[in-house]
Order: structure tokens, then C-alpha cells, then sequence
């Protein structure tokens, strides 16, 4: 029996990005940290997928991209 694991890859579009914060509250993870203009960075890569980041961000700035491996 094989895992499957997935590897999660987090763009953020930085002219919609209003930095507000959102996306750095919700993550259950703590994927992202404010750069020094507010901007998410995304600092670890334990992003589980949940989708809360994009799910909550006003301005649909992130996009998760799921790549599965064995």
C-alpha cells in the first residue's frame, strides 16, 4: 500500500493583495508572517490544504497549488 502525500504551493497576487491580515489569523498552520508592507509571506511549508486562506481572503489573492506524490 502506497502513500499518497501532497505538497501544497501558495501564490499570492500582489496587486490584489490588500494586506489585511486575514489569510496570517486563519491559518491554523501558520504559514505566513506580515512583511514589512503587510504582504503575507509564506515562511514554512507545513500548509495542510485546508483552504482557509483562500476561502477568507476578500480580494481571491491566493491560490493553492496541490501537487501529489507517492
Amino acid at each position: 500500500m502506497s502513500t499518497v502525500r501532497s505538497k501544497v504551493t501558495i501564490a499570492i497576487n500582489e496587486k490584489f493583495c490588500k494586506r489585511c491580515g486575514i489569510c496570517i489569523e486563519f491559518c491554523p498552520q501558520k504559514v505566513f508572517e506580515p512583511a514589512k508592507d503587510g504582504l503575507p509571506l509564506v515562511v514554512n511549508n507545513n500548509c495542510t490544504n485546508c483552504t482557509l486562506c483562500d476561502l477568507r481572503c476578500p480580494e481571491m489573492a491566493i491560490t493553492l497549488e496541490v501537487e501529489e506524490s507517492e
